[in-house]
């Protein structure tokens, strides 16, 4: 026990919270969950594009029209049988847990770590009772909660829920996270701090020494304002993320985890005072959590430079080259650890601790697992996070496949409509098209039904199910053999020809690009703009089952499959 009672739990508890959020906290989420709860959820199909974004005023008459449409659509596939996919968490709860997470690491700020003692005893002695000074450490909390949850809500309501869904691929928006996030994780490595107008603390400050409720929501907002050079990077990321998945209550909901986390500590040590003796002294750890997170923004920007590169064609962003530099950030952060590299504002390390000897050996072998990627390996617990495996210019797999490669379709048709615009996102094994026209055309010849695949470069959905589900050999001798394959790709930013464009009759908007063509498409038959989605048609286009999203089981895709080839031939 007494061996027990050395040790510094918080610390350890922030260390493998640190470590899980590598792994986890910007993972890709499942987004079949709203297709099938039955909501409409429906925007305009011009939403997904790089430049426009939709005002909310469109997103209402799009909703009054998609409701006629999804009646039809209901209509045509309620004799069919679904495949029902399995059941897993909504994206609202995962945003949530990503924002608890960022609010336990918050805590760990420099900002705000030793404030904990100072607010608490303020409390319980400014109060007069301990009842009074726990009812005062709630308000406190609570207001920490009301302030960051309504920096979500002023998020949405600037942006509008259909512009937040259009910021997952919208080019502009992309290269500006990744700027920001730079500047965030630059912040964190120590090369200056991201303050609030100091006029703005004072004026909090003079304000907190009224009394009542007043008084302690003015000194909860000035902790905020205050601790804004340690949060802000975080609550950006979060913010980044949240509106990035396209849910209108994403970021209120990640800002409620975010505060509520931080807010946590504040209320439990007020009810258990003498808690505050086993907290950890003030010192070089809380710095060394704030470089580390400093390099993981680092990393995590490279997905939104990844977006752009895929979006515009600039073909230089490779997943060797991202694979690159994410091995190079993790050697970093594990030689800083072990003391080897230090910033000017570190303390000396005169020997490891156990905590940080396990967070060390944590990011080293995860560096090391990184590495194979380099020759084509699929790291599946990050290939949603990946540029697709056709950018890899040296693939040892390629090579080594033992798999049978995609028999060759003799058709009347020779050259395949953009194929040479999504070559990069080409899949081993299968034989792709891009224009529906032709997919029809093929189906007709081949006497095969089509999978359609709503599919964007800047998915990590389609990336996961690309590289988890497809490779598996029967569902992939499936797509190989039974089907004709149509990926559509809603957010390819290239203009149609002239000759091509046209006026949406769903959105009744000008329709410029390869990417909304696709997107009205989608949105216009099947009352949804998520991606993935599949949809199995026979050759006149007509839907055999019920179409799904992602859904990460290999029994649930290949019965998928299954049913709609026997809906083909019946």
């Amino acid at each position: 026990m007494k061996f027990l009672s050395k040790i510094n739990w918080l610390p350890t508890s922030i260390a493998a919270v640190a470590l899980f959020i590598i792994f986890g906290l910007n993972a890709p989420t499942p987004v079949y969950a709203a297709q099938q709860s039955g909501k409409d959820t429906s925007v305009s199909a011009a939403d997904i594009q790089f430049t426009d974004i939709p005002t909310a005023a469109d997103s209402i008459v799009i909703r009054k029209k998609a409701d006629s449409v999804k009646k039809t659509e209901e209509a045509k596939v309620a004799a069919a049988k679904p495949a029902k996919p399995a059941e897993k968490s909504q994206t609202l709860w995962q945003v949530f847990i990503a924002g608890f997470l960022g609010g336990l690491l918050a805590i760990t700020m420099p900002c705000i770590y030793p404030l904990l003692p100072l607010t608490v005893s303020f409390f319980t002695k400014k109060s007069g009772s301990r009842a009074k000074g726990i009812s005062h450490s709630f308000l406190y909390g609570l207001s920490i909660i009301v302030i960051y949850v309504l920096l979500g809500v002023i998020i949405t309501l600037l942006f509008g829920p259909g512009a937040l869904n259009a910021l997952a691929t919208n080019g502009i928006f992309n290269l500006f996270f990744f700027l920001l996030l730079v500047v965030f994780g630059i912040s964190f490595l120590g090369a200056f701090e991201i303050n609030l107008p100091s006029s703005l603390a004072n004026k909090l400050d003079q304000n907190s020494e009224k009394g009542g409720v007043i008084g302690i929501f003015f000194m909860a907002a000035t902790l905020v304002v205050v601790s804004f050079s340690c949060t802000g990077p975080i609550i950006g990321t979060l913010l980044v993320d949240a509106a990035a998945k396209g849910d209108r209550l994403g970021p209120a909901v990640g800002m409620f985890g975010f505060s509520f986390a931080l807010a946590l500590p504040f209320t439990i040590f007020a009810l258990f005072p003498s808690a505050l003796k086993s907290l950890p002294k003030s010192g070089g750890w809380l710095n060394s959590i704030k470089v580390v997170l400093g390099f993981i923004e680092l990393g995590f920007s490279l997905k939104f430079l990844s977006n752009v590169d895929l979006a515009y064609h600039w073909n230089w962003f490779d997943r060797e080259v991202f694979l690159s530099i994410w091995i190079a950030l993790g050697l970093l952060i594990t030689l800083y650890l072990i003391g080897k590299i230090k910033f000017s504002h570190d303390s000396d390390l005169p020997y490891l601790s156990v905590t940080r000897t396990f967070i060390t050996i944590g990011f080293f072998a995860f560096t090391i697992y990184l590495i194979p990627g380099l020759w084509g390996a699929p790291l599946k617990v990050i290939s949603g996070f990946l540029p697709p495996p056709a950018t890899q210019d040296f693939d040892l797999t390629r090579s080594m496949s033992s798999g049978p490669s995609a028999p060759e379709q003799k058709v009347s048709i020779k050259d395949k409509k953009y194929e040479a615009l999504f070559a990069r996102g080409k899949h081993q094994g299968l034989n792709e098209w891009y224009d529906y026209e032709q997919a029809l055309q093929v189906s007709k010849e081949l006497k095969k039904p089509i999978l359609i695949d709503f599919t964007g470069w800047n998915c990590p959905n389609c990336r996961k199910m690309e590289n988890e589900i497809w490779p598996d050999p029967e569902i992939k001798k499936r797509m190989q053999n039974d089907f004709v394959l149509l990926e559509l790709y809603v957010d390819e930013k290239t203009d149609l020809p002239a000759s091509e464009v046209y006026v949406s009759s769903f959105s009744g908007k000008k329709i410029t690009g390869i990417g909304t063509k696709n997107a009205d498409y989608e949105t216009t038959k099947f009352n949804t703009n998520s991606q993935p989605y599949y949809v199995i048609t026979d050759s006149e286009g007509n839907v055999l089952v019920p179409p799904q999203g992602a859904n990460f089981s290999v029994s649930n895709y290949l019965k998928f499959l299954e049913s709609g080839l026997a809906a083909y031939k019946k």
